[in-house]
């Protein structure tokens, strides 16, 4: 089934990561309800191929794109810079952007690759954008997740970059578990304020996330892709996340298919989500 249709008109979604996949199909079913859509993303000639294809298909929408690296903080800071300075109201945060790598690499500022876009990019673009979220007195934070989360074990406080051993499964599992584990305290930080934040599993989607790769992964991918989910379908519960009014019921949970799911244990630990954002903190320069 379907996310219900929900009339967004007058209210601003900025979603990470709209290139392709899930965050392509999200737009596209986000600007069907009339919201009003700034898209981010790495490639400016992508991006303006996928806003000139959803704004054929809905008229009268007000489509944005700001560009840049979610893995590089410097990039977060202008977007966040630029979205701010427009003046623009921000009704929901869409943090979607994720990457998989099968070997170990360094962003130009020295962090990890995978835990710099898949997690520090959620939270410092996040951190960043505060201010409109609240202001928007029911503003959204939905944060693309994996049940991956459970697969990778605990965080290494004393290793988030993985220096002393990479697994690329592990990595990425770990990233995941971040996302939960960051849902989880942003809800409980921003709650006073109004804002409301949620982490969703799109199910195994049919996407360009591991083709970056080489040639096996691109294989690999390309094979076992009947079997996948369309981006529409693991579309559907980021989108219900962004829109639905029942779910400013409750604050924090992880969804799949559009209903909560319980957590595993290894995202139940206490203290390892406010470690988690006291780290962050940490990484990204910004104060507590």
């Amino acid at each position: 089934m379907p996310a219900p249709h929900v009339d967004m008109r007058g209210k601003t979604v900025m979603v990470t990561g709209f290139t392709a996949g899930v965050g392509r199909a999200s737009v596209s079913a986000l600007a069907a309800m009339g919201a009003d859509v700034v898209g981010v993303c790495r490639n400016a000639q992508k991006g303006q191929q996928v806003l000139d294809e959803v704004a054929r298909a809905h008229a009268g929408v007000k489509l944005d794109m700001l560009v840049g690296d979610l893995g590089m903080q410097r990039d977060i800071r202008r977007i966040a810079d630029q979205f701010l300075a427009s003046g623009r109201p921000l009704h929901v945060l869409y943090n979607n952007a994720g990457v998989f790598h099968l070997s170990r690499s360094t962003t130009a500022e020295g962090f990890e690759t995978t835990f710099a876009v898949n997690h520090l990019g959620y939270f410092l673009l996040t951190q960043l954008l505060l201010e409109p979220l609240r202001d928007a007195r029911a503003g959204r934070v939905v944060c693309t997740a994996s049940d991956g989360y459970k697969l990778g074990g605990r965080l290494d406080f004393d290793d988030l970059q993985s220096q002393k051993k990479y697994s690329a499964f592990g990595v990425y599992c770990r990233t995941k578990l971040a996302n939960v584990l960051f849902t989880q305290e942003l809800a409980r930080r921003e709650a006073h304020h109004g804002i409301v934040t949620h982490s969703f599993h799109p199910g195994f989607v049919g996407s360009s996330l591991a083709k970056n790769n080489g040639w096996f992964a691109r294989a690999v991918t390309t094979l076992i892709s009947p079997l996948a989910r369309s981006p529409e379908k693991g579309a559907e519960t980021g989108v219900y996340l962004c829109t639905a009014p029942e779910v400013r019921d409750d604050n924090g949970l992880y969804y799949l298919d559009m209903k909560p799911r319980p957590l595993a244990a290894v995202a139940r630990h206490p203290g390892d989500a406010a470690r988690l954002w006291e780290a962050s903190l940490e990484l990204t320069g910004l104060s507590r």
